[in-house]
């Protein structure tokens, strides 16, 4: 039988025992039925999404969940979000994720996102970058709210680039976080101090620009990290023997790894990547998907976001709204169906540190051949309890696909 699927991907949501919650997770703490449900009729385990010596970010992890092997194929962010917005890369062409952030007066790394700069203000001051610096070495691409991209052409740039992760950062000194050569080539050299003048010449103008006036957390400053060439994944239907799978998301970094793989990417009116996304909409394009698809990768963002701002009330609020407004309706409209169902994160980020770690997720998956186990909740906890066992590579989405 062509057995379809369905992944619910919770961005960021799992975590460490919080002593204000007595010693439960914000997951354990919130009530979420649907996902219980999902550990109750069926297993649960753990999965190992973020591999040693490759960086703690949502394009591995994203990659490992799908069964891409980052080990082998991990190309930097910069060139998967290049592929999503379209942009063309030449062979000689190297993308950077391109972060607007607020550093305070003081040359503290502040905040990765610049108060989650809104995307009108965010493409407004790209296209300004791009006006006052871009030329036949650099140009400048907005994409989401501070998640945007910088593109160096030419032979003499290099992706062999040390760099620090932005979110993983705050409240850092910029003379703590510095960008190095990750080789001893003239190009890596010259990318660094060509980088460098770049970001001083970027903030000087941010700065001063009167899209920053009087804002808290001003985009006064330009970050570029996880830079890399033009990918070349494996299709998922070559990966999972024909079988046909659609992403859905409201970012670029999970957007470019679907196009990269010949995945079908559905947009979504109104998804934002933060708490006020379209879920509604989510679930309707989710389930129109699986009629022609067979697994359907529906990802959400928002409580990734909430957990780098160090918010645990709006994390549990993230939790709650992902639980009951993107996992309920779709398990109801499918009830019956000949569907496997799986619900995990693609990496922790503890409230209290803000930022990932490699702690294997929880995972639970359930279907009409599946077994349960005696888990009957979703947790962190009590999903290494479980008879799922410990994943890793493509044996999740072959085990939902029962190849």
């Amino acid at each position: 039988m062509n057995r379809k699927a369905v992944i619910f991907l919770a961005d960021g949501m799992a975590d460490e025992p919080l002593e204000e919650l007595g010693g439960k997770t914000p997951l354990e703490a919130v009530d979420t039925p649907a996902m219980d449900s999902i550990a109750k009729r069926g297993v649960s385990g753990t999965f190992l999404t973020l591999p040693e010596g490759l960086p703690t970010s949502s394009d591995v992890a994203n990659m490992s969940v799908l069964g891409y092997y980052p080990e082998k194929n991990y190309p930097g962010r910069g060139p998967i979000e290049a592929v999503s917005q379209g942009i063309r890369l030449a062979d000689d062409d190297v993308a950077f994720r391109c972060n607007l952030v607020y550093v305070s007066p003081d040359g503290v790394l502040r905040d990765y996102s610049a108060g989650h700069v809104d995307n009108e203000t965010a493409a407004k001051l790209m296209a300004a970058l791009q006006e006052k610096f871009g030329n036949d070495d650099v140009t400048f691409h907005s994409g989401v709210s501070y998640r945007n991209l910088l593109v160096l052409h030419g032979r003499k740039f290099s992706d062999k680039v040390n760099y620090f992760k932005p979110d993983s950062s705050q409240d850092i000194p910029l003379a703590e976080l510095p960008l190095t050569p990750a080789d001893d080539s003239p190009e890596a050299a010259y990318t660094v101090e060509f980088l460098n003048r770049l970001c001083a010449l970027a903030a000087a103008f941010l700065a001063s620009h009167e899209l920053n006036a009087g804002k808290a957390s001003p985009a006064n400053c330009i970050w570029p990290w996880s830079p890399g060439r033009r990918p070349n994944l494996p299709k998922f239907s070559e990966v999972y023997e024909g079988r046909r799978g659609a992403i859905i998301s409201a970012v670029d970094v999970i957007k470019g790894i679907g196009k990269c793989s010949d995945m079908t990417v559905i947009e979504v009116p109104g998804a934002t990547g933060f708490i006020d996304t379209n879920y509604a909409g989510k679930v309707s394009a989710a389930l129109a998907a699986l009629k022609d698809h067979d697994l359907v990768y529906l990802h959400v963002e928002a409580i990734d976001e909430c957990s780098h701002l160090g918010d645990l009330k709006l994390k549990m609020q993230a939790i709650s709204d992902f639980d009951s407004k993107i996992v309920a309706p779709v398990l109801k409209a499918l009830e019956g169906k000949p569907v496997n169902f799986a619900v995990l994160p693609d990496h922790p980020v503890p409230i209290k540190l803000r930022k990932h770690t490699r702690t294997p997720v929880p995972v639970a998956i359930c279907g009409p051949e599946i077994e349960p186990d005696a888990v009957e909740k979703f947790s962190e906890t009590l999903a290494p309890t479980g008879k799922l066992g410990f994943l890793k590579g493509n044996q999740l989405v072959r085990k939902l696909l029962e190849l």
